[in-house]
């Protein structure tokens, strides 16, 4: 007898052959300062520090964060989630300079639809938050001038439908891989898990389709576009995700 799956079912199996958070089951307060005591002398102009010469930071991002940041790094692709629950985010992205982080371009974003986990599985639709390398892209249509290793191929397809029911055709024509449990330096279809399988993988930063991801981070084409023609594997850039909460610590 020949089962006959329906159409959301193709999607998911389909979606579990691809990138976003399945290939690795297929591949197996603001307070005010207190006064100065009386006895307290003022601080000498010379160790005083102004907020204009102070360096620039990345915005909302806490300690325990920043120091998994490598000190080598100088692009940050910073993406904030609305909430831990919440499937909707942004992704700004940063180069370091003299004066510290500055920002040079941010985007509406998604991630998954059930928002984002510090301990992410396959198939719990989270995203996983953490700091991440890039190293490699690829996607269904040709390198659009990225510096990072590109890999085109027709295995960069998503067919039928997302969460909302927007079409997904076209969500992976450009990805960039996140290098959460893959091996960097294979293509993004490379379903090597150093965390084994049931740690999830295919985490991409893709094309958008209007709806929430499996897994992944989307941001819209002409977006992705340009973020894959500014990061340069030279200076070693890296995302650094998760909901705002999360990412203040």
């Amino acid at each position: 007898m020949i089962t006959r799956m329906s159409p959301v079912a193709l999607v998911a199996v389909s979606l579990l052959l691809t990138g976003c958070g399945g290939g690795a089951v297929a591949a197996t307060d603001h307070t005010s300062a207190a006064p100065a005591p009386a006895s307290t002398p003022p601080a000498s102009p010379s160790s005083a520090i102004s907020a204009e010469a102070a360096p620039r930071q990345l915005p909302g991002v806490g300690p325990k964060t920043l120091a998994r940041i490598p000190a080598g790094t100088e692009q940050v692709v910073l993406v904030t989630g609305r909430g831990v629950n919440s499937s909707v985010s942004a992704l700004a992205l940063y180069e370091r300079t003299d004066d510290g982080w500055q920002q040079i371009a941010s985007w509406a974003a998604h991630n998954a639809l059930r928002g984002w986990s510090d301990h992410h599985m396959a198939g719990d639709l989270r995203s996983p938050i953490g700091v991440y390398s890039l190293t490699d892209a690829g996607g269904l249509l040709k390198d659009p001038g990225t510096k990072l290793s590109y890999d085109q191929g027709s295995g960069f397809v998503s067919p039928g439908t997302g969460f909302e029911g927007e079409p997904l055709a076209g969500s992976f024509d450009y990805v960039v891989a996140i290098n959460y449990n893959r091996q960097p330096g294979t293509s993004p279809l490379d379903w090597t898990r150093p965390l084994g399988a049931s740690r999830g993988g295919g985490i991409w930063i893709h094309v958008d389709h209007g709806g929430p991801t499996h897994g992944c981070v989307s941001i819209a084409e002409d977006h992705m576009k340009e973020l894959l023609r500014t990061l340069d594997p030279a200076r070693h850039p890296v995302v650094v995700m998760g909901d705002a909460a999360s990412l203040s610590h």
